[in-house]
């Protein structure tokens, strides 16, 4: 599977993993002292929703970001509210209508625009052209580094950060069938460097069999607590080939369980394909 950001920017995954982020970063901001922000595979930080896609034999690449951002463009209540003002703010800077997106930003943006002077942000991204995007979207930001670097290699490399305190996201373009081993290789290396960072993991639903496998192979880390939220957009009988996403969440900020339950369920009860769609939360590792 190929899930590099370009082609699926403000889809359904994207407002799951962005509304969460969100949240996440709001819970390590909880306490006073700045912390780390390493994002391993970072991509551009910023897309035009309306470019054509298109794939390498010429045919067009259906736009996903209708059945996503475009369904809760209008929304003014509720708990994705915060989350959808970050991204009507940043459409609104590239110059897009209020009525309708027409860009949307990447994860790093929307930690750029939340951190604090005492945070810093650690961008890192394999493609050239990406990074080179993204260091000039974000070139007047004093707290940010961009690197152009293998983002596993990332987490060995800037663990532990002087605030020893960082909120890494791990977010690949599963790619490569060797994506989780690579994942959990890069946990374990990250936990044994810091043990006590939140390590976040977005992956995609595609086979529930693979995923399963994905979380009884993390638990051979013999890892600290851990949260899963995922969210499903259809059932096992949908054509749909990622029927969901989750996230697998390493020692996550204290008391936010129910948030991020929250914010799953209201992105599967407005993005949702079918009546299978839901959302879940779960303690893979409970807490003590």
């Amino acid at each position: 599977m190929n899930y590099r950001h370009h082609y699926h920017a403000g889809n359904a995954a994207d407002v799951f993993k962005h509304a969460l982020l969100v949240a996440l970063i709001s819970g390590m901001q909880r306490k006073e002292k700045g912390f780390l922000y390493l994002d391993t595979h970072a991509g551009r930080g910023a897309y035009e929703l309306e470019e054509t896609m298109r794939l390498a034999n010429g045919r067009e690449r259906a736009p996903e970001w209708p059945a996503g951002i475009g369904k809760l463009w209008t929304e003014q209540a509720g708990s994705l509210v915060p989350f959808l003002e970050i991204i009507r703010r940043f459409n609104r800077n590239r110059g897009g209508p209020d009525e309708r997106p027409a860009w949307y930003p990447g994860s790093p943006w929307i930690a750029a625009e939340l951190a604090r002077p005492v945070d810093r942000l650690a961008l890192c991204e394999l493609r050239e052209d990406d990074a080179d995007a993204l260091a000039v979207e974000l070139s007047l930001r004093p707290n940010v580094s961009t690197r152009v670097m293998d983002g596993y290699t990332a987490v060995r490399a800037l663990l532990p950060p002087p605030e020893k305190r960082a909120l890494v996201l791990i977010d690949p373009p599963y790619e490569s069938a060797g994506e989780f081993p690579d994942i959990l290789s890069a946990l374990g290396e990250g936990l044994r460097r810091l043990p006590g960072g939140v390590f976040a993991v977005w992956y995609p639903v595609t086979e529930r069999a693979r995923t399963d496998r994905f979380q009884r192979d993390y638990l051979a880390l013999k890892p600290p607590p851990t949260l899963v939220v995922e969210l499903r957009i259809a059932g096992e009988s949908s054509e749909l080939r990622m029927k969901g996403c989750g996230l697998l969440i390493v020692n996550p900020p204290w008391k936010i369980e129910a948030d991020l339950l929250g914010l799953a369920r209201a992105v599967a009860s407005r993005l949702g394909v079918d009546a299978d769609a839901g959302a879940s939360a779960f303690w893979l590792v409970p807490e003590s």
